[in-house]
């Protein structure tokens, strides 16, 4: 059986093309009010995800340690200021409220709930694939708390880069001895293996999430190009409309980070939704694009053996 077609061929559609299709989708999906439903769901997860981090964490450095503080200060670098500040005020009072004997049930506890949003994404991307889930919930759940684990381990990799990028140069280059150059070109390549954890999170959840009958991994894909560019230029935008025009503190007084947070949530659910979107018009337009390619063959053999019958004749 021949492999099929990259998704980087847009299943022979053009840009344009592709770009009318996915929004039409979008537009019969209801993209934007389910990843409103998707940013509560996200919101009810976040803080267990964060806090099974954090207590997978409790392994290797102390519940106070620099560590836990330097990850939670990069990951408010990637939300709005005042969404990051909640979370992390919320995480220090749960982590240090919390008693050391219940650490594994608290991690248990956490995974769990965490794996809640990603049941969300699962469902949302098999509307996107025009597939119903036939996975029963044991099977459903333990893909959901998998790719909760994955997802995450990819995420925080991605997070302890951007923290300690220099100083894990530092360390290799003084581990192997290859000296400064190594140092020098690491700051640089550091960023793209970076994405590439990130888009590993994008291709995992392409690839688990909705209930397809013969998934194909794709590390980087059309869609998990673009949701992943999607979700870094709200997020940017989001941060640069609140440094200069931040009127959510007036209007919405002590709820102002509660409100933030799910509006950076709500694009955050967009951006992966948007961009399954994508992979699906991809692939129904290659399956079309196959189709017609099967038929064209069939009827090239037909008229090759009536040919052949004539000729005999």
């Amino acid at each position: 059986m021949a492999a099929r077609a990259s998704l980087w061929g847009l299943g022979g559609l053009t840009p344009v093309d592709l770009a009318k299709a996915t929004w039409q989708k979008i537009t019969e999906d209801e993209v934007f009010e389910r990843s409103a439903a998707l940013s509560y769901y996200f919101l009810l997860a976040l803080f267990p995800l964060l806090l099974f981090l954090l207590t997978m964490l409790g392994f290797f450095a102390g519940a106070g340690g620099a560590l836990r503080q330097n990850l939670l200060t990069a990951l408010g670098r990637a939300m709005p200021s005042d969404a990051g500040g909640l979370v992390q005020k919320t995480i220090s009072e749960v982590v240090n409220g919390a008693g050391g004997g219940k650490a594994f049930f608290s991690l248990i506890g956490a995974l769990w709930a965490a794996s809640a949003g990603m049941v969300s994404v699962m469902q949302m991307l098999n509307v996107a694939y025009e597939v119903k889930e036939r996975r029963n919930f044991i099977r459903s759940r333990g893909t959901a708390v998998g790719l909760t684990i994955a997802v995450s381990i990819l995420m925080l990799v991605a997070i302890v880069i951007t923290t300690y990028g220099g100083q894990i140069g530092q360390a290799v280059a003084e581990h192997i001895g290859l000296g400064g150059a190594f140092v020098v070109a690491w700051k640089v390549i550091q960023w793209p293996v970076m994405l590439a954890f990130l888009f590993g999170a994008f291709a995992l959840t392409y690839y688990f999430g909705p209930d397809l009958d013969s998934p194909e991994w794709h590390w980087v894909s059309p869609g998990s190009a673009i949701g992943l560019v999607l979700w870094l230029a709200a997020s940017f935008g989001i941060k640069v409309y609140l440094s200069f025009f931040n009127s959510y503190n007036k209007t919405y007084g002590s709820l102002a980070g509660v409100v933030i947070l799910m509006l950076w949530l709500y694009v955050t659910g967009i951006a992966i939704l948007v961009g399954g979107e994508v992979n699906a018009v991809i692939g129904a337009a290659q399956e079309r694009a196959d189709e017609r390619a099967s038929h064209q063959r069939l009827i090239e053999r037909e008229i090759a053996g009536w040919s052949q019958e004539k000729k005999a004749a």
